[in-house]
Formats: structure tokens, C-alpha cells, sequence
């Protein structure tokens, strides 16, 4: 076992049958747009962040920044690994040529079950904001933005980045008007945003204590995780060893900003602690102004929704390509996965996450997303020990944009990660368990017994 987790010779190899590359054509605006669009902020305000409103109250918005400056340490792994590894394959290149081909092995194993659950959980959430236009069944809804998430994925990337651009604007307006109202309808002070209380039970006020926001950090940490977005289309980006770091940084502070002013305006404009509590943003908006601006606001989310769907449908397509490209299934499999459509996208790879992705919007995922914040976790956990292996050795003198604070930050990375993962129900973490323990038996009695022909992590030139 121990062999395993440490580089070998030849882990990172150019295929000996000349591998299809993918064709870069996107530069820091386009990967910057498509990778805040994965961040969904408006999305992330309307689904993720009253959830906190409900536990934190006004510590919400502290929290959500202390999560983001946690975020740095990740945005850092991520920018040095990226720009060290770029591949389509992410964080499982990154960690197979670091770390060990086992370890980059369930890295990819757990990513897969992310890219596979998360688009169409999002994307059931269309229902609930078109609903002051039409009244859809939220299945039927989530597998109709799959299927047309799939189609835009087959498009050229390009063209996809400036499509998702024209839906980002909208979710930052969206944004900017619950920003804007809130500031104007401000019942409070400034002060506000760190008194820590939270509505309790029969109209008493609570205090948010710091055991609390610790405890909230788990969700505030994913909050602008989409970020991490930009590795995966580092071999579609001109001058990768560039871009890459400035796209994952950009992205951080971009979609930071876009999340936390509109959280702080709404903090500062509830009518009273326990509307804040209650965390009805859209209520709320269309309180401070009319039902028209509440109905514009809805549909900008539903949007943002959509968004996302071709920006997850594009992105995990890209892991299943480089997947086949580096020998990881049988033959067959690979061949058919790593072919790429006449506007060099891979229509295969896109079909295979699309389709089933529409297909799992009939089915109870409650259990599935629980699985699939564990597997972020332990995903984020690997990259952040990878980081610290990044300089030994030939990559200690490759060229790559460097993080500061080396070991500190992915060491700090590693600690909250592993106190996330402790916090999370046992049932998840068996899941989750049972499903890595297969994919080793898979590497072990498999990929391993034919580690000369399968499982060859090839890294194209920058």
C-alpha cells in the first residue's frame, strides 16, 4: 500500500498513441466568466445562504468572510497545482502526479460523484423561481435545464463562455438589487453585523456563539468553491502557467464581493430579527420595493440555475474526457469517451454526464447530497496534501505561479478540512466509504496489474 501513495517513475506519461488534445481557445476573461458562473452567486444567496440566516442570524455575513478568507488557502493549492499540472483532468492529475496514482485514482473516483449529483440537485431548484411566471413540476424542470445544459456543453467553448457571460450579468443585477434595497431600507446599524444573535424559539433572541460560526464554517467554506472551476479548463486556456492562477484568484474575490455585500444589505434591511432568521430573501425584496422586482430577482436565480447546469455539464465533461484519455477504463470505453465533436468539445463525455444527470432529477438525492459534501470534503482534503508535495524533487524547479505562505497554507487547509469532515452524519461518511472502498478494489485489481497500459496520466505541453 505504501508504494502506492508516492510518485513513481513514468506516473505521468505522454500516451505512445498520440492522445486528442483539447483546443485552447479561452484566455482569463472567458475562464473567468465561465468559472463564476459554477460559482452561481445569486443561486448561492438564494438557496445556500438562508440556511445560515436560520443558525447564525447576524453572524452570517461574518462568517460567510471568515469562510472566504479560509477559501484563500484553497484558491492558493489550486492556482500552484493548476498552473504545475494543467490538464482537463483537475484535481486527479494533480494529485496522481504529486501523490500517487491511487491517491489521484479516488480523488477522480470521488470528483465523479460529484459531477454526477450535483448539476441536477441545482437544477430541481429551477421550479421554485419560475413560479411567479408558471407552475412546473420541479423534476421535470431540473431534467429540462440537464437536457439543454447538455446541448450547450456540445458547442465550442468559446462561444459557451460569452453564453454564460450574458447569464452572469443578470445574476450580478439580480444581486445588486437585493444590495441596493437592502442598503436603502437599512433598519440598523453597521454594528449589526457582528452583535452575533439569531431569533430563538417563542420570541426570545439568542446568542450566536463562537462554537456556532465554527460550526458554520463548514457550510460557509463551499459557499464561492466553484472557483477551483478553472483547473479543469487549464488545457483549453492559452498560456496556462498565467492564466490559470489568475482566473482561480480573480474568481475568489469576484464571486466573494458579489455573496457578501447583498448578505450584509440584507442583514442590515430585515425588518426585525426574526425575518432575518426566517432567511425569505425574496419576501424580503419584494417588501422593499414591489412584486415586479421580486418577480425580475426570481428570475435572474432561475437563470443563475441554468448557468450553472452548462457550466457543471462543460466542466465534468472535461474530467470524463481526460478520465478516458489517461487509460482508466477498458479500451473500448476510453475510445468512445475521448472523442471530440466538429467544434472540438467531447460531445461523448458531455452526453454522459447530461443525460443521466436529467435522468437522477426523478430521483430522491437528499442521501446523495450528503454523499457528495463528504466527497468535496475529502477531495479538498487530497489537494491540500498534494500541495504540500508540490515541491520536491523535478517540480520544485518546474515553472509555476508559487503560493505564498508555503507549508502554512495547505497545512491550515488540511486541519479545517479534517474538522469539516468530523462534523458530517455517519451514514455519509459510510456511504461515501463503501463507494472509495470499491473504487480501490477496482485500482488494486484492475488499473494496478496493468499500471504499464492503464491509468497513464499524460499532462499536455503548456
Amino acid at each position: 500500500m505504501t508504494d502506492t501513495l508516492t510518485p513513481v517513475e513514468g506516473a505521468v506519461v505522454e500516451a505512445s498513441d498520440s492522445p486528442q488534445k483539447l483546443k485552447r481557445s479561452i484566455g482569463v476573461i472567458g475562464g473567468t466568466l465561465l468559472t463564476l458562473s459554477c460559482v452561481t452567486p445569486a443561486s448561492t444567496l438564494f438557496v445556500v445562504v438562508p440556511d445560515l440566516f436560520g443558525s447564525l442570524g447576524t453572524a452570517t455575513a461574518l462568517t460567510i468572510a471568515i469562510g472566504s478568507l479560509l477559501c484563500i488557502a484553497v484558491a492558493f493549492c489550486y492556482s500552484e497545482l493548476g498552473t504545475l499540472i494543467p490538464s482537463a483532468g483537475g484535481e486527479y492529475a494533480m494529485v496522481s502526479t504529486l501523490a500517487g496514482r491511487l491517491a489521484g485514482w479516488l480523488v477522480f473516483v470521488l470528483s465523479l460523484l460529484v459531477v454526477m449529483i450535483v448539476p441536477p440537485v441545482i437544477a430541481m431548484g429551477t421550479a421554485d423561481y419560475l413560479a411567479p411566471i408558471v407552475h412546473l413540476d420541479p423534476s421535470m424542470a431540473g431534467a429540462g435545464v440537464m437536457l439543454l445544459a447538455t446541448l450547450a456543453g456540445l458547442l465550442d467553448l468559446r462561444a459557451n463562455a460569452w453564453i454564460t457571460g450574458v447569464f452572469l450579468v443578470l445574476e450580478v443585477i439580480a444581486a445588486a438589487v437585493v444590495a441596493v434595497l437592502g442598503f436603502a431600507h437599512a433598519e440598523r446599524g453597521p454594528g449589526s453585523l457582528v452583535s452575533m444573535e439569531v431569533a430563538g424559539a417563542d420570541g426570545r433572541t439568542d446568542t450566536v456563539t463562537a462554537l456556532l460560526i465554527v460550526s458554520g464554517l463548514a457550510i460557509a467554506l463551499f459557499v464561492t468553491q466553484g472557483f477551483s472551476t478553472a483547473v479543469y479548463l487549464s488545457e483549453e486556456m492559452e498560456n496556462p502557467r498565467r492564466n490559470v492562477a489568475r482566473t482561480v484568484l480573480a474568481t475568489l474575490g469576484i464571486s466573494a464581493v458579489i455573496i457578501l455585500v447583498p448578505v450584509a444589505a440584507i442583514t442590515l434591511g430585515a425588518s426585525n430579527l426574526d425575518e432575518l432568521t426566517g432567511g425569505d430573501i425574496s419576501t424580503m425584496v419584494t417588501a422593499w420595493s414591489n412584486s415586479a422586482v421580486g418577480t425580475f430577482v426570481s428570475l435572474c436565480v432561475a437563470l443563475a440555475i441554468i448557468n450553472a447546469g452548462i457550466v457543471m455539464v462543460i466542466q465534468n465533461s472535461r474530467v470524463l474526457f481526460a478520465s478516458a484519455r489517461d487509460k482508466a477504463w477498458p479500451e473500448p470505453v476510453n475510445n468512445v469517451l475521448a472523442k471530440l465533436g466538429r467544434f472540438g468539445s467531447p460531445w461523448v463525455a458531455t452526453l454522459t454526464v447530461g443525460v443521466p444527470g436529467a435522468a437522477l432529477c426523478f430521483v430522491n438525492l437528499d442521501t446523495l447530497y450528503g454523499i457528495t459534501g463528504v466527497s468535496v470534503t475529502g477531495m479538498y482534503l487530497l489537494v491540500a496534501i498534494a500541495a504540500l508535495l508540490s515541491r520536491r524533487g523535478a517540480h520544485q524547479h518546474t515553472s509555476a505561479w508559487r503560493m505564498p505562505l508555503w507549508p502554512a497554507m495547505p497545512v491550515l487547509l488540511i486541519v479545517v478540512l479534517v474538522y469539516i469532515l468530523s462534523r458530517q452524519e455517519t451514514s455519509y461518511l459510510l456511504w461515501t466509504g463503501g463507494i472509495t472502498a470499491a473504487a480501490t478494489l477496482y485500482w488494486a485489481l484492475y488499473l494496478r496489474p496493468r499500471r504499464e497500459t492503464r491509468w497513464l496520466v499524460s499532462i499536455p505541453e503548456a
